[in-house]
């Protein structure tokens, strides 16, 4: 919320979503019960002109500008090898960890998870789903299409259960400046509804 208050470009959001983290760190439960349940976050950033995915574990950060195709992000980490920008210790704190022996090809993912990358987009799960979904679709995704997926329960996208989705957006940002920027919102916690 705050990268959208106080940027009027996607990669000023980022800045000012990297400089919080930094300062301020993150945490805090992901639940209102009880049950301690925390996560980094991730982020898909975009405004009418390009777009990022940035991706968090602790004060550290990488961010992959999205250069085309479809992304999607799903409570993993996602960005491997493309980085385009990143904490000014991301690769040091992995080495001093023991994550990364600072020889082979530095991998976001693979050094800050448990997650086996390669099996990323071929192992049944929401991240995976999404992927599909949105491929499925590559070159024509309306927002109906978009809210179709959003909606989609059998993939886990949208969540039922002991988690549930707490809620979807979906924005149209023409490229072209004169046209206006459409943005829906769902009202639910259910974005079926």
């Amino acid at each position: 919320r705050l990268g959208l208050e106080r940027a009027d470009t996607a990669e000023k959001a980022l800045t000012v979503i990297v400089d919080l983290l930094e300062k301020y760190g993150q945490g805090g439960n992901c639940m209102e019960s009880h049950m301690a349940f925390t996560y980094h976050n991730s982020f898909l950033i975009a405004d009418r002109k390009e777009a990022w995915v940035l991706e968090t574990s602790g004060k550290h950060w990488a961010a992959e500008k999205v250069e085309g195709g479809v992304r999607n992000i799903s409570n993993q980490l996602s960005i491997t090898t493309k980085i385009d920008r990143q904490h000014p210790e991301l690769k040091e704190y992995a080495k001093s960890k023991g994550w990364w022996d600072g020889e082979k090809e530095f991998d976001f993912a693979a050094t800050y998870s448990y997650v086996n990358t390669a099996r990323m987009t071929t192992s049944r799960g929401r991240y995976c789903e999404g992927y599909k979904l949105l491929n499925k679709h590559k070159g024509s995704i309306t927002s109906e299409i978009m809210m179709e997926i959003l909606r989609d329960k059998e993939s886990g996208i949208n969540m039922e259960g002991g988690f549930m989705t707490t809620g979807s957006m979906v924005s149209v940002l023409p490229q072209e400046p004169s046209l206006p920027c459409i943005h829906f919102f769902t009202g639910t916690p259910d974005p079926a509804r």
